[in-house]
């Protein structure tokens, strides 16, 4: 229980121990650096995994994940955070190799689409919450922008829960932005009558990467008000970024000058973002999700 929680001299290290670990069941006594645990129920000791080391897998072994860990995942992450405790999400479990294979050109054909053993697809759903109202003489009003915002962020909240506690189990994944390039293919493949925005892909970790760089935090943090960047600050927030050898191979092979220009030349540009944004609404509106929003309906 204790490996790798000890300090330089070798001893028991009891302040990296509680960092490191969460149980309602346990208790804990520490005397002259000695470790005595007590826990009524093993099974619920949970180890908590540091966001320092997380990072995305995208290969998996051929274990499979049971129905009953997903589920119980999937229940424990409903505990999150939601707007008005009404739970504006759904998730579709996909494990069939059709169905995968069906998922993948709308995720630009990444090999973890059909070789994870499940793939979640996570839905901005005021669908069911309508059908309550519907169904209780209750009058909805939730066909609008302000309403899909709110299901999204519950989604999203939802999601990045489930992550979390997938990790602890030593589970691997990998979230897929490209959900919301092309929403209407996968609308139509999972017969969606709401709105996909998170896609994860979920297995059995089958590889190791390095955790990706981040910013200092100095770059995101604001104090009282938001303070904008000047160039010292630029410089200062991406030097590291800009200077790792894996940064510098991305340039050369690209033919590019900066970092910056992979981004706004190739990975993100601003054709594409203009035409999935035209995409993207289509979709809301399909979903009914534009039906007041009669500004961006002729816009579109």
């Amino acid at each position: 229980l204790v490996t790798g929680l000890q300090n330089r001299e070798g001893r028991f290290d009891s302040a990296r121990y509680l960092k490191k670990t969460v149980s309602a069941e346990a208790v804990f006594c520490f005397h002259d650096e000695e470790c005595m645990i007590y826990r009524t129920h093993l099974k619920n000791y949970r180890f908590m995994v540091s966001q320092y080391e997380r990072k995305s897998i995208r290969k998996y072994s051929n274990k499979d994940i049971d129905d009953e860990l997903l589920e119980s995942l999937i229940d424990e992450a409903q505990h999150t955070q939601t707007m008005g405790n009404l739970q504006l999400y759904s998730v579709v479990i996909t494990r069939s190799m059709e169905m995968k294979a069906k998922l993948a050109p709308a995720h630009f054909n990444q090999p973890m689409v059909t070789e994870a053993p499940v793939v979640l697809t996570i839905c901005a759903d005021f669908n069911r919450t309508t059908r309550w109202c519907e169904e209780r003489k209750a009058q909805p009003g939730y066909d609008n922008f302000l309403s899909f915002m709110n299901a999204a962020t519950d989604a999203l909240l939802f999601t990045q829960t489930l992550c979390n506690l997938a990790e602890e189990k030593g589970l691997g994944y990998c979230f897929l932005g490209t959900t919301i390039y092309m929403p209407q293919q996968i609308i139509n493949i999972l017969k969606l009558p709401v709105m996909p925005v998170a896609t994860i892909t979920l297995g059995w970790p089958d590889e190791n990467p390095n955790p990706s760089d981040r910013l200092p935090k100095e770059a995101i943090i604001h104090k009282e008000t938001y303070r904008d960047y000047s160039k010292q600050d630029i410089d200062n927030y991406y030097h590291k970024k800009e200077n790792l050898e894996e940064s510098k191979e991305f340039c050369r092979i690209n033919h590019k000058e900066t970092l910056a220009q992979i981004f706004t030349d190739i990975r993100y540009t601003r054709n594409d973002n203009e035409q999935i944004s035209i995409s993207l609404l289509e979709a809301l509106k399909n979903q009914g999700f534009m039906e007041k929003s009669s500004v961006i309906n002729n816009k579109l």
